[in-house]
């Protein structure tokens, strides 16, 4: 698409079911009831002069460049605070209101820089396009006496200027952070003459103060006040294309602004249906990591694994892969491969790595990241309720009287939903959250949990048992639901189960440390308090009891009714953009496309025929068991697409010996990641940027990836893909994603209806999409459950085996931070790092003094798995007994100290619970300084050789 500008209508739209018709400037308008005559106009076609005002903040009627005149009232009201009204006639136009707003114009021109020529904002900005717009010509006041122009500019942050001398005080920035965002970092500091932005308290600059750059600020003003260095850099944008971002689950739809090849900013689309026009500091900025240093763009293969790598042509490097994959093949058989598909990848990427894998490779090891993060979701929503996926849109939040948040901190893992979230709550809905560290959520800006839970980590089970025994002995539970949606046998088998005296809050307190009282009024509070909703993350899946807790959260919804409408459900919380998809696309061992199992006869037989191959019946190898058995000497090849086990995956001393003992690993990715340490193919990828395709986030909704520009590796990833599988006579001849997608939606039951035409028109839409769904589900559940009746599954809580000791009287648990993502090797690679260089240990007052420990001193984290070192942090946000940290930098390897203990349906490894000591350190541990020179070893390159004359 060509370069316009979003249409803004100033004001936001109303949601009335009611209308009422006006007539604006002679022309008759029909609009929904409380719709403002500002957006009415425009909605239209016509236009009103505005500054103050933008749709996605509430109407604020301070520049009066808006006013307009109405027969039979007095003066000129504010068209942007004035509500439409039947019969209302409006005059926009006339010889008075033009006078009045250059009036107002002149006052602002005559303290503003006369730099439009040399502003980078020329052409792009409000405040030129106005003055135009009402004819101005000249300024009577002058530009003498005191002014603002030579206030100095702040370019603390790393992605933005603020340049007081061009603010025109509109507050657009102060009601973005606050409205949009929900931060509260910006105020409008001062009065009269004296007013100005300030950015926190005093003395603070936009790096060191709350704000979390965001980005909305900037999206909202209508100067060059806050401007995007990379637009003062390169310069206007002259083309944009819209895509998906390709950080978390929320699956932010951007407009990515071009100036020939060169990426100039990414603008949050007013129109993506998951972030409605907002977007977080990843999104919005950090995408520099696809034109950085470190990025490799030509293939390189190695014979082992000490040797340095060669750079060569994708035709050496694809028949040097096949022939070892077709050797290993040959000697060991096909179920001595595997692979691994990518949740960063699109849906037709992973698609065709585990058909590969299946079809090509000949077996069924293929598994993903959610092996790691949200298997447990598939099991246990699957159990319950019949899908392996959430139950609502993010719009439904709206529509929440109680937010349950467990296991889950959205401002930092999903901070767009937070923001949307915490919108909803300061509108009145209540909040409980149940989680071991005193996440933003329970106290910040307007913002209160009604109820926190400190749960000792690992017991998220008992608490959800201990919060059913309240609602069933108290009479709390919705029996019409039970009886008319419910297996009503399992619930009474599940009802008698929690009623028990032992699942008591009382009984149950020395277990979960969770105050029982406090715990009651949570229990109540989500059975009463209107529509519950439960959004939830790692903190509830990665634990050895990952898929019970999900089946107790189910639980939870069904005994109180809250299933099957807005406002309502089930909501994992996904950790990466494409998980959902990845699920979706048959990335697991055991299940094809859809879920469908492959001890099905009749699914296997249409993937058969479709593919024109024989499927192997037996279920593949998940992650932990292609380790086990590479180390055992039985599993000797893999393929890893976009994923880095060796920093994501527990105990990395395992994995690092799974590598090593493989005759041959690929890693297709675009960096030399950790795991790339141990591999002898390196295939290079491609960034969202240069591909086209579809992602799925984590409300189900299917949204499609625009090329922004083309491959710096001269491929999409699926075109690799098919290299390779071709080099070992798969025979695929797809030339465009949409084909790809035509296929899953011929396999696949939920994409039936999806095809990439009907996304370009609809810009998304949420599985299943059928002839039942044409328009697809927002909402499921809604008639009733997918798998007839919904299923009540007692959930006992059993302890896991990882326990404090004397040599190991802490708890770990871990998580993520706002401006990095997973493992970091996309956001370590941007200005990101200025927020958070390096993961940090947070530990409580009370155990860093047992230990001599302060905030900045090194310590030692020690487990029985292995140690490492990291700088300590000393907060009150932990309990007494439990420390957290994040895994972002490598240099830190925090699962150098996770075990191996898994959950117990799916394998989800217990990243949230782990023993451990702490204690003073000098730096690194022997392991660390051991391993960065072993991986400063293994990244060596030497050039491609000559060829022989």
């Amino acid at each position: 698409m060509t370069f316009q500008p979003q249409a803004d209508f100033g004001t936001p739209a109303s949601r009335s079911d009611q209308h009422i018709t006006l007539t604006i400037d002679g022309r008759e308008v029909t609009v929904p009831a409380g719709t403002s005559v500002m957006r009415a106009a425009r909605e239209s076609g016509g236009d009103i002069p505005s500054l103050c005002a933008t749709d996605n903040v509430k109407s604020f009627g301070s520049c009066r460049m808006c006013l307009v005149e109405i027969n039979g009232r007095r003066g000129t009201p504010a068209s942007c605070t004035t509500p439409a009204e039947e019969g209302m006639v409006v005059h926009t136009q006339n010889a008075r209101l033009a006078k009045l707003r250059r009036g107002v114009m002149e006052l602002y021109i005559s303290d503003h820089p006369l730099d439009c020529l040399t502003c980078s904002a020329n052409n792009d900005c409000e405040l030129q396009d106005t003055a135009a717009e009402v004819g101005l010509r000249d300024v009577r006041y002058g530009y003498e006496g005191e002014n603002h122009l030579g206030e100095a500019a702040d370019t603390s942050n790393p992605y933005f200027d603020f340049d007081p001398s061009k603010c025109i005080a509109c507050s657009r920035c102060v009601r973005a952070c606050d409205e949009v965002q929900g931060t509260f970092a910006l105020t409008m500091d001062g009065r009269g003459f004296a007013s100005k932005i300030s950015a926190g308290q005093s003395g603070d600059d936009f790096l060191s103060s709350e704000c979390v750059s965001c980005g909305a600020c900037v999206q909202a003003c209508p100067t060059a006040t806050l401007q995007e260095k990379a637009v003062k850099d390169i310069g206007k944008p002259e083309r944009a294309v819209v895509t998906t971002c390709a950080y978390c689950g929320v699956g932010c739809t951007f407009r990515a602004e071009m100036r020939g090849e060169q990426l100039v900013r990414m603008v949050p689309y007013k129109d993506g249906k998951a972030n409605r026009g907002h977007s977080c500091v990843k999104g919005r900025f950090a995408w520099g990591y696809a034109n950085h240093q470190d990025r490799i763009t030509s293939p390189m293969i190695r014979d082992t694994i000490d040797q340095p790598w060669r750079e060569v042509s994708w035709e050496e490097a694809i028949a040097f892969t096949a022939d070892r994959l077709n050797a290993i093949k040959a000697e060991h058989g096909p179920r001595a491969l595997g692979g691994i598909t990518s949740s960063r990848c699109t849906n037709e990427e992973t698609f065709l790595v585990q058909k590969m894998v299946r079809s090509v490779f000949g077996a069924n090891n293929v598994d993903t990241c959610a092996r790691v993060c949200h298997s447990p979701t598939g099991y246990g929503l699957k159990t319950t309720f019949g899908t392996s996926a959430g139950t609502q849109d993010f719009d439904s939040v709206e529509h929440t009287d109680v937010a349950l948040v467990i296991g889950a901190n959205p401002t930092d893992g999903h901070p767009v939903f937070a923001s949307r979230l915490k919108k909803r709550l300061r509108e009145g809905a209540k909040l409980i959250v149940i989680d071991p560290r005193r996440i933003d959520l329970v106290r910040m800006p307007h913002v209160e949990a009604s109820h926190h839970l400190p749960l000792q980590p690992g017991t998220n089970v008992a608490v959800l048992t201990a919060m059913a025994h309240v609602i069933v002995t108290e009479g709390l539970a919705n029996e019409d639901f039970i009886r008319e949606r419910c297996d009503v046998e399992a619930y009474e088998d599940w009802a008698r189960f929690v009623s028990d005296e032992r699942h008591s809050p009382e009984m149950l307190e020395p277990v979960t440390r969770v105050p029982a009282e406090e715990l009651r009024g949570a229990a109540r509070l989500y059975a009463t308090g209107g529509n519950g909703a439960i959004y939830y993350g790692l903190g509830v899946t990665e634990h050895s009891q990952g898929s019970s807790t999900v089946m107790a959260i189910a639980n939870l919804a069904m005994v109180t009714g809250n299933i099957g409408r807005k406002g309502v459900g089930v909501n994992p919380l996904r950790g990466q953009n494409n998980v959902q998809g990845a699920c979706d696309m048959g990335s697991f061992p055991h299940e094809l496309p859809g879920y469908r199992h492959l001890s099905d006869n009749v699914t296997r037989e249409l993937f058969e025929k479709d593919w024109g191959v024989s499927l192997d019946p037996e279920p593949g190898l998940r992650i932990p068991n292609m380790l086990d058995a590479a180390v055992d000497g039985s599993f000797k090849a893999i393929y890893i697409q976009g994923e880095d086990i060796l920093q994501s995956d527990p105990n990395t001393k395992h994995v690092a010996a799974g590598l090593s003992a493989m005759d041959c690993v690929i890693v297709h990715d675009l960096f030399l990641n950790e795991t790339a340490n141990y591999a002898h193919v390196f295939l290079p990828g491609s960034t969202f940027l240069e591909k086209n395709g579809t992602f799925t986030n984590a409300e189900r909704r299917i949204q499609p990836v625009r090329k922004v520009m083309e491959p710096a590796n001269g491929y999409e990833d699926w075109q690799v893909t098919q290299l390779l599988a071709n080099a070992m006579d798969a025979g695929w001849d797809y030339s465009h994603p949409s084909e790809i997608l035509d296929e899953i939606a011929r396999l696949t039951g939920s994409f039936a209806g999806v095809g990439w035409e009907m996304l370009q028109e609809r810009g998304s839409v949420q599985w299943p999409v059928n002839e039942k769904h044409p328009d697809g589900s927002p909402v499921m559940h809604m008639e009733g459950f997918v798998r007839g009746k919904g299923l009540f599954v007692v959930t006992d809580y059993v302890p896991t085996d990882e326990k404090t000791g004397p040599r190991f009287p802490l708890l770990l648990t871990t998580g993520r931070i706002l401006s990095q993502y997973n493992v970091g090797a996309q956001t370590r690679r941007t200005a990101n790092t200025v927020w958070h260089e390096e993961d940090l240990l947070e530990v409580h007052p009370v155990d860093a003094e047992n230990r001599g420990l302060k905030d900045g001193d090194w310590a030692k984290l020690a487990s029985r798995t292995g140690e490492t070192t990291l700088r300590v942090t000393v907060t009150d946000r932990v309990a007494p007994g439990v420390v957290y940290t994040t895994f972002h930098h490598p240099a830190t390897q925090a699962n150098v100290v996770t075990t191996d203990y898994s959950d117990w349906a799916t394998n989800c490894p217990e990243y949230k619970v782990t023993a451990v000591q702490v204690m003073p350190s000098n730096g690194p541990t022997d392991w660390q300084e051991s391993y960065e020179s072993w991986s400063e070893k293994s990244r060596r390159i030497v050039a491609e050789r000559e060829p022989a004359e």
